[in-house]
């Protein structure tokens, strides 16, 4: 039926499922017409039942494994209704007494012998003829180590003894062991290696004939005359080799175990199949191992290695589990010059230790990677505060890794916040209560990341049991198990694990893949089920492994020190210490006496009553999902999915926040200042009575946003506080203060400036407001004289004059020739020109153009003036709108020099600071309490300036925007802005943090901080400091001045090529002068051409001078006309004398004047 149920698992792919026979048994009586309840029957079933199990051979299809099944039942049910049967299937009656023995019970161990059936009194048990020598030798260490016969007679001495032979040993052990435990079928099963036979054994032709009447005695009683003594008791116990025909050499190693714990149980049984398996291949040496029992005191190990030294003389000694016995039993051998293997070192190593204990082997791992692991998983998770806790072995022995965690920690950010010393179980009277009243203060903590460093089983089964009863072991707690624990549980009882539910675990690599492991294993397995039957676990652990490995590092170095030829105990120790070997535990080499550390662990997470692995961690690699390649390489894979599947404690979805998190019952304490300075920030009000509170501001609406944001319900209370900012800091710090007898709070929310002293104490969330000190004065009107020039920059201004000049000289000389306004003395015609393009900026200018090369220049330069004027006007208007207003006092300095009083909040840090950082005297510091205090203080010359921090500066400035009585300086110093403050530790602060961001990301913590510290949108968008009106500057209009400029340029060269292009025509055409004997060159021509032009304006400007009409008002058209040279003489002005120029001939000038343009035209 077993097979079937677990072929059909395995052909839908759950093979791997544990099969558990939840019922069977057989009644021992039923009614007249049920056969077959007997008690015989019933023994017989249930005793098969059990051998079968014991025996390991599993089914056809699970061969060499046990199928954990369940008997029913315990008591008969005298009260069930139906058949007799169904009232019959118990072990024991319901009067408690026992119906029959299967061998369960502690009876059938001692020495009275159960009734026992006729038939059965001649029944011999003996081995099989196939079965091996080996399985015969695990039958007589199984059947002399269960304390039920006297294996005396079988040891060298003894009189059974000879023939020496292992089956001839093992027939006196088998059948003596089957006449005393109750002569029952299963007693005589052995693995199925032996049978029962009727025959008597002298008749039967067997190899143990020889000398089968001295021992026949064996077969019937106990014949205590021929034991020599105990092979084993509670304090000690031999393991012999045994003798052969040649003259071996033995061994002879004392091993110093825990015999009572699990550990020691499992190390006794390892050493023993690896020295059995090296006494069956060894040629040369046997090993002879001599175990004594240890205790929680370390002075009987000193005793149990000093008899073995002085007195056994044994030449190697294996053990001490607590380095606490390791160093004082190091110091014994080392004056014996004996070899001491220990399964222990300190957490830090001593200076000097290889020197002071020469003959001391480490054999352990040292406890570093297990502490820097531990750190590594605390920083995976964020977890900023642990609480440590550890069993004191009484002498101090775990201080050091108390000390490397806090160490760990601190460079990962984390800390302890609390440690837990446990004293050792067996100290205990009540172990249980003791760490229910210690956990029951634990809890009071606000940690829920509780890592034992460590630990015996017992003392951690006891912690985790009265863990879950008090609520340790719920939702968002975490729990981090030892070495020491993690390393049993593939050995510990099933029901011990579930109360570890949720734990993760850190343990030792180790392969479980070799063919060495897996011989190992089966040996291991069967051995430990015979030696201990009230163990359920019989799978070895890392200590079984280590212990092994203890054995094969010693015959190894015998075996290459007999290779040398050497005996002595210096070439033993130095054998050891050079090893180099791969063995069950990994890799065996030694440096400086110790294990060199190339440790692999394995993270596991215990899952209801098993655990299931999740991924390895080394120093070098971190966490990596997948095994070791082979030397010094590792498959890809980073710890991005080593955590995916844990199981946490209360079965918990999510990653713990491991922190006491706030619940209906126990909500959020949060401490609000009552009394601020700017109401604003945070107001809380009574109702008539004074008793209940109401709280608002900005300050509270941020938080009541933020618990929008978290994702998971935050219940909350708020508490008043009448105190100073730093009171606030020490009530959320005192949380873990157990000598303040105060009332402490959780947070604090409010306006707290985010400092680096208060960071010492608790934690605070990103800032939701920036904070820096700011300096507010009254401030005083700024009138000048001079303001109608600010508009403009003075570079401004000067290109302005540069352009407006070249303008002026662009217009004349384009209008010269032409256009008689122009025309006059040189002092005439600047001002002319001058008046006419100074004019135009107003467009004022009355002269006349008469070439369209002007009328060009007079475009570009309109175009600029009118973006001039338009822009001066705006400028100029916005300065004279806007009340210019000046701070009364500019400098901290000069505050200082002249003692004058300034006022601040004295419950803030700002007091603090200007008499510490600014060197304020305290004396000329006002404390201001509330924020219309200010204005009372300045208008009575209490304060001269007042310092706010920013936050506060804009609110005060924002009520006084109307009025603009006071201005406030950019800010001197930057602080951390303001933010919530939490206790240390509390994931809360990073949770909060990360709302607050989300809020400024969208905007509303912008729309918050209009609603509540801006009185109206003029206020908000109201700059304090006029002086940021800037004058208009060049480079705002450089593009119009080179236009303007530009086009002047080009119109005057195009007028000068134009006036050389005529006169070069007139000089073609006009008569040539006989009497110059050459012609003139270019330079003369020009020269030539220059002095007629300025003749000609001489000319006409005395025309002009005898054409003036009298009346300026108004302007007659008429026509003048002159026949004669004579009236041309006659208006023409006079010649100077010394003038070369020729006189022009008498020609006829018609003048046309138009009054309505201004024009004066003249021709020939």
């Amino acid at each position: 039926m077993v097979d079937a149920v677990h072929t059909a698992l395995s052909n839908i792919g759950f093979g791997d499922i544990e099969i558990v026979i939840a019922e069977t048994g057989w009644p021992s009586r039923g009614d007249t017409n049920e056969v077959g309840a007997t008690v015989e029957n019933a023994r017989a079933y249930n005793g098969n039942l059990i051998a079968h199990l014991r025996s390991m051979v599993g089914t056809p299809f699970m061969p060499g494994k046990s199928v954990d099944t369940f008997i029913f039942a315990l008591y008969d049910e005298d009260l069930k209704p139906g058949p007799a049967s169904e009232r019959a299937f118990g072990l024991y009656k319901a009067d408690l007494t026992m119906a029959y023995d299967v061998g369960l019970d502690k009876s059938s161990s001692n020495h009275k012998n159960p009734p026992t059936s006729p038939e059965r009194e001649t029944q011999w048990c003996i081995p099989k003829v196939e079965v091996s020598e080996a399985q015969l030798q695990t039958n007589i260490d199984y059947i002399c180590t269960s304390q039920v016969i006297d294996c005396g007679p079988i040891q060298p001495g003894g009189a059974c003894y000879e023939p020496n032979t292992v089956l001839s040993h093992a027939a006196f052990a088998m059948n003596l062991y089957y006449q005393k435990v109750g002569r029952n079928p299963w007693n005589c099963d052995f693995s199925q290696t032996a049978m029962l036979t009727s025959q008597n054994p002298m008749d039967m032709n067997l190899l143990f004939v020889s000398g089968w009447n001295t021992c026949r005695v064996g077969w019937f009683k106990i014949n205590t005359s021929c034991a020599l003594r105990p092979i084993l008791d509670f304090q000690s116990r031999h393991f012999l080799p045994k003798k052969s025909s040649v003259d071996n050499k033995v061994i002879s190693i004392g091993a110093i175990i825990d015999r009572n714990s699990r550990i020691g149980k499992e190390q006794q049984v390892a050493m023993e199949i690896a020295a059995r398996s090296y006494n069956s291949t060894s040629k040369t040496f046997k090993l002879a191992i001599y175990f004594r029992n240890s205790t929680t005191d370390p002075l009987t190990a000193i005793n149990l290695a000093e008899e073995m030294i002085n007195k056994q003389k044994m030449q190697v000694i294996i053990g001490m589990h607590r380095w606490s016995e390791a160093g004082l039993v190091a110091e014994i051998g080392s004056q014996a010059q004996v070899p001491i293997i220990a399964f222990a070192q300190p957490t830090i190593t001593p200076p000097l230790m290889a020197k002071r204990w020469p003959f001391l082997v480490r054999m352990a791992k040292s406890g570093l990677a297990y502490i820097k692991c531990i750190a590594v998983i605390v920083k995976a998770f964020g977890w900023q505060r642990v609480v440590a806790i550890y069993e004191d072995d009484a002498y101090g022995g775990d201080h050091g890794m108390l000390a490397l965690l806090s160490e760990a920690l601190h460079d990962m950010s984390s800390l302890i916040e609390y440690h837990l010393v446990l004293p050792p179980t067996s100290s205990l009277h009540d172990p249980g209560g003791f760490i229910r009243e210690e956990l029951l203060n634990l809890s009071q903590t606000q940690s829920r990341v509780f890592i034992v460093l460590q630990s015996s089983l017992e003392m951690a089964i006891h912690l985790f049991k009265e863990a879950s009863k008090i609520g340790l072991l719920d939702k968002e707690s975490a729990w981090i198990l030892p070495e020491s624990i993690t390393d049993l549980l593939d050995s510990v009882n099933k029901s011990a694990i579930s109360y570890m539910d949720g734990a993760l675990g850190i343990k030792n690599y180790y392969s479980e893949i070799s063919t060495e492991y897996q011989d190992f294993e089966s040996q291991f397995r069967r051995t430990f089920w015979y030696q201990n039957v009230e163990e359920d676990n019989r799978y070895p652990g890392f200590y079984a492994l280590q212990a092994y490995d203890s054995i094969k590092l010693v015959t190894q170095a015998v075996d290459r020190m007999n290779s040398r030829n050497t005996s002595s105990p210096k070439n033993l120790i130095g054998e050891i210490l050079s090893s180099s070997f791969f063995g069950l535990s990994g890799h065996i080499q030694f440096e400086d006496g110790k294990l060199l550390q190339n440790s692999i662990l394995r993270l596991v997470n215990v899952a209801g009553k098993s655990y299931k692995e999740l991924c390895f961690w080394s120093q070098q690699y971190g966490f990596t999902t997948n095994l070791p390649t082979g030397e010094g390489g590792y498959y890809g894979g980073g710890n991005t999915n080593c955590f995916s599947g844990v199981r946490w404690p209360g079965n918990l979805k999510q990653d713990p926040k491991g922190w006491n998190m706030p619940t209906k019952q126990n909500p959020l304490r949060i401490a609000v200042r009552s009394r601020t300075s700017f109401s604003k920030f945070v107001k809380v009000d009574y109702d008539h009575d004074g008793k209940r509170a109401t709280y608002s501001g900005f300050c509270i609406d941020i938080f009541w946003s933020v618990r929008e944001l978290l994702g998971y319900d935050l219940p909350y209370r708020y508490y008043p506080i009448d105190g100073t900012y730093n009171d606030l800091v020490q009530l959320v710090y005192n949380k873990f203060s157990n000598l303040i007898l105060i009332i402490c709070y959780d947070a604090a929310v409010g306006d707290m400036t985010i400092l680096e002293e208060r960071m010492q104490y608790v934690d605070f969330t990103v800032p939701y407001a920036e904070s820096g000190l700011t300096m507010i004065v009254p401030s005083k009107s700024e009138e000048s004289a001079w303001i109608f020039t600010k508009p403009f920059t003075w570079e401004l201004w000067m290109v302005t004059g540069a352009i407006l000049i070249y303008t002026m000289l662009a217009v004349w000389y384009l209008e010269r020739e032409s256009n008689p306004e122009f025309h006059g003395n040189w002092k005439s015609q600047i001002s002319t020109a001058l008046w006419f393009t100074f004019s135009s900026l107003f467009f004022a200018h009355r002269e006349k153009m008469n070439s369209n090369l002007t009328r060009m220049v007079m475009v570009s330069w309109l175009l600029l003036v009118l973006i001039l004027t338009s822009c001066y006007t705006a400028s100029l208007s916005s300065m004279l709108t806007v009340k210019k207003l000046k701070p009364n006092v500019t400098d901290i300095q000069w505050l200082k020099r002249n003692n004058m009083k300034i006022g601040c909040d004295g419950d803030s840090f700002v007091r603090s600071f200007l008499e510490n950082v600014e060197k304020f005297k305290p004396e000329n510091i006002i404390n201001v309490t509330d924020e219309y205090k200010y204005d009372d203080a300045f208008q009575n010359n209490s304060i001269a300036a007042a310092f706010l921090e920013l936050p506060y500066e804009k609110v005060f400035i924002s009520e006084d925007c109307n009025s603009n009585r006071y201005t406030g300086s950019t800010p001197r110093n930057r602080f951390g802005g303001l933010g919530f403050m939490f206790q240390k530790g509390s994931p809360l602060a990073r949770d909060v943090s990360k709302a607050i961001l989300n809020l400024s990301e969208t905007a509303e913590l912008k729309r918050l901080e209009e609603k509540w510290l801006f009185t109206s949108n003029k206020c908000s968008n109201m700059t304090p400091d006029t002086d940021n009106t800037e004058s208009l500057k060049l480079r705002s209009l450089w593009i119009l001045y080179v236009i303007s400029g530009g086009t002047s340029t080009i119109c005057v060269l195009l007028s000068t090529i134009q006036s050389l292009v005529k006169y070069c025509q007139s000089q073609s055409v006009a008569p040539e002068d006989t009497d110059n004997p050459s012609d003139p060159n270019a330079w003369e021509k020009v020269i030539s051409h220059a002095k007629q032009m300025f003749n000609k304006k001489i000319n006409n400007s005395s025309e002009a001078q005898e054409q003036v009409v009298t009346d300026c008002s108004s302007r007659l058209r008429h026509v003048r006309m002159t026949d004669s040279p004579e009236l041309q003489q006659e208006m023409a002005s006079p010649v100077p004398e010394n003038s070369t120029l020729p006189s022009p001939p008498p020609e006829v000038h018609i003048t046309n004047y138009n009054t309505d343009l201004g024009i004066a035209k003249t021709s020939k």
